[in-house]
């Protein structure tokens, strides 16, 4: 693989790996170090990476990987409770209220969520990567992708319609 390909194939990733990176680092500064890390390990293994039959995905999972990596040099652990929910900017503080509060609630269920459920709710529903990405990175059929997402979303919403019912008294 020559440089116009690496630059064609693997580097043109990097705007998508981003939101994947930043999640499991926690921070914009420790995602982009890491980002160009995984850059010059696959400059080195441009070679292998040429034959690879599925580039986006060897891409994804060695970031990910790399990550576990890091997290696991430093003796961290990967932090649910700081899972980047996107709120609702509003003027009106009582919508921003309840939006906070709807992000606290499915930050709860995802949680107790099996690993896999929960990587791939964040990656289509939060960072809006498509099945065939998400497949890719964790090496699973989109069939498989589609049926975790399914189950996950089912969780979330009989969570919600607890939480909600309970406070309508209609429980």
């Amino acid at each position: 693989m020559n440089k116009i390909d690496f630059k064609l194939k693997v580097f043109s990733l990097s705007e998508r790996l981003f939101p994947l990176v930043v999640r499991m680092l926690g921070n914009n500064a420790n995602a982009e170090d890491a980002i160009q890390e995984i850059m010059m390990k696959l400059w080195v293994k441009r070679k292998k990476i040429a034959k690879h039959p599925n580039i986006t995905g060897f891409v994804f999972l060695t970031a990910r990987n790399h990550c576990i990596d890091l997290l696991r040099k430093k003796k961290l652990v990967l932090d649910d409770s700081t899972i980047p929910l996107k709120i609702l900017a509003s003027k009106n503080e009582h919508i921003e209220l309840e939006w906070k509060e709807l992000n606290s609630i499915i930050e709860e269920v995802l949680k107790k969520l099996p690993q896999q459920q929960k990587e791939v709710f964040i990656m289509r529903d939060i960072d809006g990567y498509e099945f065939t990405e998400i497949a890719s990175a964790l090496q699973l059929k989109v069939e498989n992708i589609r049926v975790l997402l399914s189950r996950a979303r089912k969780q979330v919403r009989t969570e919600l319609e607890k939480t909600y019912s309970y406070e309508k008294g209609t429980y």
